[in-house]
């Protein structure tokens, strides 16, 4: 007993109340007893960094900042599942296979993702750690609200034009004449396409595909030369080697008239039409001019060429006749006192092509204007202006042209090519810059000729086949504007 209070009066005696027991955060020396049931544990207390010091008492937090999550966790809201799926699963294509594909399947892909708003694959993450920024001005964004509000309709995003790279319709041509002076293929304003194989006139009805063999020739003959007459009629001159030209009337498929064009029986290459005037370039070098309405249809005859007209055709007003011939010339003809034939010598003669002239096209919307294109040994297209007689334009295509079309609604000029590349070549005019190429022909492209809506081209080549190309599609607006045209051309006729 003596012992325990001995060493009770030794500890309050060892007891000194100057010593600091006091314990960070509590205004007293001693810890209440209730702050011993909330610890906490050392790893868990917030601690500063050492070379970090609060400037500003009484604000330990930046103010609008959050508290950082783990930035090794994907944010989802931010991420393409579908886009990512698909870059998981599918390969990407390498480069050599992105170089093969066409430039129009390239283009074509991405119109494509432009217009059904696909992000592109090439810049989509997998995973998306942080969510997008977003970038808008709600002043800039007004600006552009009401700049769109004030444009018209037809201010809109022009769509992009797509070359073909292959044709839409290809017909069977057998017994096509592999021969660089005829002109044995033609488009009618009625939507019907005569082709002579040979011996034989065929018909084809491209509203229906309906094809019906209009006639033969017999004992040893064929066909040269073929012509619809304008305005829609059903009459279809065909020229022979024999020097005959024939009207048919397609519609009861009857023969209408003969006429003997040439004296000495040489063959007609080229036929053109001036209302009721056909004029028939022979193989002698003569251009002769019939009035289909009389019988005795021989009015006048053009003589310059000395050798065959392969070439001939009518300016769109009628009022000039452009011939190219087999002696590397091209005369352009003016009609006679104001008749609908030309006269017996030609206003303009022009000596510049190397070789045979058979490609011969005049502008429809600026009807001074001719393209003429050589042969072989020439490979040049020129753009004449035939009221100065000037040379407006030559370039030189690196092969044969063997056929010259104009179209109105692109401003383009297209032409059909023989030895060595057997192609078809599109020209922005008056640039005559190259907007494309159309491949496909394994011989060459003989003929070219153009559907009623100018939409469609055809192709005829000596692989013997007809190839139908998509080239010129034509908006609606247009569509119905070339409607209303025809129906108040057709109005006035009736009245």
């Amino acid at each position: 007993m003596d012992s325990s209070l001995n060493k009770s009066s030794s500890f309050q005696s060892g007891f000194n109340p100057s010593m600091n027991l006091s314990i960070p955060g509590t205004s007293s020396g001693y810890k209440r007893p209730g702050d011993f049931l909330s610890r906490t544990t050392p790893s868990k207390i917030t601690r500063k960094s050492p070379g970090r010091v609060n400037l500003t008492p009484g604000r330990d937090v930046t103010p609008g900042r959050k508290t950082p999550g783990d930035r090794f966790i994907p944010n989802r809201s931010a991420m393409n599942l579908e886009a990512s799926y698909h870059k998981l699963m599918k390969e990407t294509l390498n480069d050599s296979e992105v170089e093969m594909q066409s430039p129009g399947k390239r283009e074509y892909q991405r119109v494509l993702q432009e217009n059904l708003n696909v992000s592109d694959p090439s810049t989509t993450r997998v995973l998306s750690f942080n969510a997008k920024v977003n970038t808008s001005n709600s002043y800039l964004d007004s600006l552009k609200i009401l700049s769109s509000a004030s444009k018209e309709p037809h201010a809109s995003k022009k769509t992009v034009r797509i070359i073909p790279q292959s044709a839409e319709r290809i017909l069977d041509a057998p017994d096509f004449i592999d021969d660089y002076y005829l002109n044995v293929v033609d488009w009618s304003a009625n939507n019907h396409l005569a082709v002579a194989l040979d011996s034989t006139v065929y018909i084809w009805n491209a509203n229906n595909g309906a094809i019906t063999p209009l006639f033969e020739c017999t004992g040893g003959e064929y066909i040269s030369s073929l012509r619809w007459i304008p305005g829609g009629g059903e009459h279809l001159a065909v020229g022979l080697n024999s020097g005959q030209v024939q009207l048919w009337d397609v519609a009861q498929a009857k023969r209408s008239r003969v006429m003997a064009v040439t004296a000495d029986s040489s063959r007609v290459a080229s036929l053109a039409w001036n209302q009721y005037i056909l004029s028939s370039g022979c193989r002698s070098g003569s251009i002769l001019h019939s009035d289909v309405r009389v019988a005795n249809h021989m009015v006048a005859a053009s003589n310059q060429h000395t050798q065959e007209v392969c070439g001939l055709v009518w300016s769109p007003d009628g009022k000039y006749l452009a011939s190219g011939g087999n002696d590397n010339l091209v005369c352009v003809w003016s009609g006679q006192g104001g008749q609908c034939f030309a006269g017996q010598q030609p206003n303009l003669v022009i000596r510049e092509h190397q070789s045979a002239v058979r490609a011969v096209a005049w502008c429809p919307w600026q009807p001074a204007v001719l393209a003429t294109g050589g042969g072989a040994s020439c490979r040049a297209i020129k753009i004449w202006n035939c009221n100065s007689g000037k040379q407006v334009t030559s370039l030189d295509t690196k092969s044969q042209v063997c056929s010259l079309v104009w179209n109105e609604n692109y401003h383009e000029l297209v032409s059909s090519h023989g030895h060595p590349h057997f192609e078809i070549n599109l020209w922005k005019y008056p640039a005559m810059k190259k907007v494309g190429e159309l491949k496909g022909h394994t011989g060459r492209v003989l003929q070219l000729c153009q559907s009623p809506d100018t939409s469609t081209l055809l192709s005829a080549g000596a692989d013997e086949t007809l190839r139908l190309w998509n080239l010129f599609p034509i908006e609606e607006k247009k569509k119905e504007a070339k409607k209303k045209e025809s129906w108040n051309a057709l109005t006035m006729g009736m009245r």
